[in-house]
């Protein structure tokens, strides 16, 4: 099986990741992926039972992914026969699922953005060992405007019954994953403990398989920035590419999906894909949080890893 090294985005939800995925993936020398939470898991047997349990419908960015690439098109009916053909695959590894979708697209370099991912350093780790020679983009976004996304999520999401628990978890992090029956919303707690996360995970990944970008920076300045990170991933830097890179909604799974797999990515990308730069307003680290009733602002932890990534 011959297969080009991937590449993974890593960030936590609410971080542009949906479309700085999609943007990268256009670039005539990568495909981009939906959402397939494949490596929360070590067998696709335990990734469909994780699925049963999910607040959110978690197969389905895989389902495309694989009605597409094996079957063709995405369609209802190949939805199924994706179903049936992960199934007989159960005793897969998920890191062999992955590959098989690697060899589909080969000569183009796989690129993949999971949220789930960075929840656990055991499911880093996980992909490090069965990709050792992956490269990882760790994606931040300003803590106010990640912040105030999430609680823009929760609250559209309360529109249409009750909030899913992944959200309400993002919102009011707690390490144990345990939230009480009333918690105060502070997504800060959650900005800082997922990309502690990943800054742990990526000290032990070598310089030169990892980049640290600001999404701020490839939406504001889209050409220079994906030509930055183009260069750096070996990959084509002339105008015609970049020029597709710009238009993340010409993907294929940057749409809602057939039934059975209507999802596999953000829902507000899904509704509107195309790049946004109005979108990026000027954020500060200093004053009182939107989302507190209190006045508070960022704890002096939060502030300390935001300088890190260039905040101010």
């Amino acid at each position: 099986m011959v297969v080009a090294d991937p590449f993974f985005i890593l960030a936590p939800p609410r971080s542009f990741s949906s479309v700085v995925s999609a943007m990268l993936g256009q670039h005539p020398q990568m495909y981009g992926l939906p959402e397939t939470q494949l490596f929360g898991t070590e067998t696709m047997a335990e990734w469909w039972d994780l699925c049963s349990r999910a607040s959110f419908p978690m197969t389905h960015g895989l389902l495309r992914a694989v009605s597409q690439l094996v079957f063709g098109e995405q369609t209802e009916s190949t939805v199924q026969l994706a179903t049936a053909w992960l199934r007989r695959r159960s005793h897969f590894t998920t890191g062999m699922i992955f590959e098989v979708l690697a060899e589909k697209v080969y000569p183009l370099i796989l690129v993949e953005k999971s949220p789930s991912i960075v929840y656990r350093m055991e499911y880093l780790q996980r992909i490090y060992s069965m990709f050792p020679q992956a490269g990882f983009i760790h994606l931040v976004r300003h803590p106010r405007a990640q912040g105030e996304s999430v609680m823009k999520a929760v609250r559209e999401a309360a529109k249409f019954g009750p909030v899913p628990y992944w959200l309400l978890r993002l919102a009011s992090y707690r390490v144990d994953g345990i939230l009480p029956e009333s918690c105060d919303p502070d997504p800060q707690r959650g900005w800082y403990l997922l990309h502690s996360n990943i800054c742990r995970f990526l000290e032990s990944v070598p310089d030169s398989r990892k980049l640290r970008v600001r999404s701020e920076d490839l939406l504001i300045d889209a050409d220079t920035g994906l030509r930055q990170v183009a260069a750096w991933i070996g990959l084509r830097t002339d105008a015609e590419a970049i020029e597709e890179m710009k238009h993340p909604e010409r993907s294929p799974y940057a749409c809602f999906g057939p039934p059975g797999a209507t999802y596999g990515n953000d829902t507000f990308f899904l509704e509107s894909p195309a790049l946004r730069p109005a979108q990026v307003k000027e954020q500060s680290l200093n004053g009182p949080l939107s989302w507190r009733g209190d006045g508070a602002g960022f704890s002096t932890e939060v502030k300390r890893l935001a300088w890190q990534f260039g905040y101010e």
